[in-house]
């Protein structure tokens, strides 16, 4: 089957082949023709099936068809919320590259950096927008945003959203656009609040699954490696070595663990840079670049990115902690084996971790291989201990297991150290990037009120990685709250309700321009 028997234009079938694909994956195949048809659409696909595309042809051929004259000032025609900046950025750039030959727009918008630049795109007006949904309605409040013409919605990965506490924010949007539109919500895992957000959102949608729900794709070859805590880290430097493994991605619970075992793995002589949402957009961009290009070996990154690094044919993940929640694998593994490529994914596993080993073999209906590595056998006499943010949480200090990356106990949530609550100048609750603050904590202004964090108030300190968490906190904070749907939310580590980066410099968030046809 080719992209043209599917309905697509001669313009939009000339830019996928220029990409180099010629045969539609079977989320293409399916969504395609769904989209197109004007309907709403469920999706459940795996990361890395092709599912950006799955909705950016049809979307891109249905604006082209309906276009009628200039856009207004700060019209949307068609609107994509994603959770984190890195897959906004990602999506938005297919949405360039499939358009090429069409004469839309398109742009990105997501915090971390300057709103300013982004209001002066919205005036003329957008076909496309790709944004988090904060900075959306930042933009949206100061009426730099129209979003009542928007023809079609789209949540991609819509299960991280509400994961990540996006759920209050996706109903205010939902609020202010039309009700006459079509609406696509993709998401790799199914759970109770991604079923009742369909309820609420879809008309009839047609469903679309090309994977056993929650499954992990037939082409990674996964394999857990038993390991005490304290070893870990030479564990991972030795497979790097031994193997001469190039384009590493390396999973940690924690922003401080992140760090520190990319520390020691440059000391050790490995090339290795980590990503999460303390790290300025500017370093962020310059970590993923690097990695991508192969001048970096290893990427050590949190659950923030796991839903924004699309690297073709990247050979190995690893999960050097396990996440706390069991889905958050499923999408850890799959930023590899992308596009029926192959990979690796394996996952460095001490005794502390065997209940979630085992929520992990429940979620995906499979038992994993084991391996024992010479000089690194289990010690039998080392007792469990609790993971802090994990479900076997006993109140421990420290950034979670793993030997040397664990850490000092993060201050308490509603203060900095030595500071008055409110007085924080950075991210107000973990990771979320749908963050209201640009650069220096400076907070969107409000209508009848001064600017927030601007100049004359005291400044913000950085909170911890999982600071504002519904659930999965750090040892010390307080407990889960229940979400719009009555269930109390179980976000991962790291993910929280909503940060606003300190920001500074880096990649500004608009970069659509008008292509000509």
């Amino acid at each position: 089957m080719s992209f043209a028997s599917l309905g697509l234009s001669a313009e939009l079938v000339r830019a996928v082949e220029e990409r180099g694909y010629t045969t539609p994956t079977p989320i293409q195949t399916q969504a395609i023709p769904a989209v197109l048809s004007g309907g709403d659409l469920l999706a459940g696909a795996q990361t890395g099936t092709g599912k950006t595309a799955g909705f950016t042809l049809p979307l891109l051929q249905r604006l082209n068809a309906s276009k009628q004259g200039p856009l207004g000032r700060g019209m949307v025609r068609a609107l994509v919320l994603t959770p984190t900046r890195e897959l906004a950025a990602q999506v938005e750039e297919s949405v360039r590259e499939y358009g090429r030959f069409l004469n839309l727009s398109s742009m990105v918008m997501f915090g971390g950096v300057g709103a300013g630049p982004q209001a002066d795109r919205l005036r003329k007006g957008v076909d496309i927008l790709v944004a988090t949904p904060g900075r959306l309605l930042d933009h949206h409040q100061q009426g730099n945003v129209d979003l009542s013409k928007v023809e079609i919605l789209v949540l991609d990965e819509a299960d991280r959203m509400l994961d990540m506490g996006f759920i209050h924010d996706i109903k205010r949007v939902l609020a202010v656009l039309p009700k006459q539109r079509q609406n696509l919500l993709f998401s790799a895992t199914f759970s109770d609040e991604i079923k009742a957000l369909a309820d609420r959102l879809l008309d009839n949608p047609a469903l679309i699954e090309v994977a056993r729900r929650n499954a992990t794709a037939e082409t990674i070859a996964q394999k857990i490696y038993p390991v005490d805590r304290e070893k870990k880290r030479h564990l991972l430097a030795k497979l790097v070595k031994d193997n001469d493994w190039h384009q590493v991605l390396v999973f940690t619970r924690t922003k401080h663990g992140a760090n520190r075992l990319a520390e020691q793995l440059n000391e050790g002589g490995i090339s290795a840079m980590a990503i999460h949402g303390n790290k300025s957009q500017s370093a962020r961009t310059k970590a993923l670049a690097e990695f991508k290009s192969g001048s970096l070996a290893v990427l050590v990154a949190t659950d923030i990115a796991a839903r924004g690094i699309d690297i073709a044919e990247l050979p190995h993940v690893v999960n050097f902690e396990l996440p706390n929640v069991p889905e958050d694998y499923v999408h850890r593994i799959g930023r590899t084996g992308r596009a029926g490529s192959t990979g690796e994914a394996i996952s460095l596993v001490c005794v502390d971790e065997a209940k979630l080993l085992r929520d992990i073999e429940r979620l995906i209906k499979r038992e994993l291989p084991r391996e024992i590595v010479p000089g690194f056998e289990v010690d039998p006499n080392i007792k469990a201990e609790p993971i802090p943010n994990g479900r076997n949480s006993g109140g421990r200090n420290g950034a979670g297991h793993g030997g040397d990356s664990r850490g000092p106990r993060p201050p308490r949530a509603g203060g900095g150290q030595g500071q008055p609550r409110g007085q924080r100048d950075g991210p107000r609750s973990g990771e979320r990037d749908g963050n209201r603050a640009a650069p220096g904590g400076e907070r969107a202004r409000t209508p009848g009120n001064a600017p927030r964090g601007g100049e004359g108030r005291p400044q913000r300190a950085p909170r911890p990685e999982g600071a504002g968490n519904q659930a999965a906190r750090p040892a010390g904070e307080r407990g889960p709250r229940p979400d719009n749907f009555g269930n109390r939310a179980e976000r991962p580590s790291g993910e929280g309700r909503g940060s606003r980066p300190a920001g500074g410099g880096g990649r500004p968030g608009h970069g659509g321009t008008r292509r000509g046809g």
